[in-house]
């Protein structure tokens, strides 16, 4: 099916963006930038309420990062991504920021952080 005003004369301008969509399921979705990663049973309840996009943190129901939207040091970041990879969503998991030294910083992005929250 084809919505109404889609035609081949249609007039595409220099600002559109055009997504091949064959054999794809293409909606438009909500996007929550202050996820606490808790739980694997976030993602299905965001997709039935439209979020398809989480940026956020945590390491799931640990006590030191249940109430923070952060993830701390490079082997939770890559633990965080694998567990997610499975999830229908698009993520990302944004790492500590607040640091005295840029080392540990770098290790973070380079493990996959999308931002760094201080």
């Amino acid at each position: 099916d084809v919505m109404e005003g889609v035609h081949k004369d249609m007039v595409v301008g220099s600002c559109t963006d055009v997504v091949a969509g064959e054999g794809k399921i293409v909606t438009a979705g909500g996007f929550d930038s202050h996820i606490h990663f808790i739980c694997p049973q976030q993602a299905y309840e965001a997709i039935a309420s439209g979020v398809t996009t989480f940026l956020g943190g945590g390491t799931g129901p640990s006590t030191g990062t249940n109430a923070t939207t952060c993830t701390p040091g490079k082997d939770h970041i890559r633990s965080m991504l694998q567990a997610c990879d499975s999830l229908p969503l698009n993520i990302g998991v944004t790492g500590k920021g607040n640091d005295s030294e840029p080392g540990p910083l770098h290790e973070q992005a380079v493990a996959g952080a999308c931002g760094l929250k201080l």
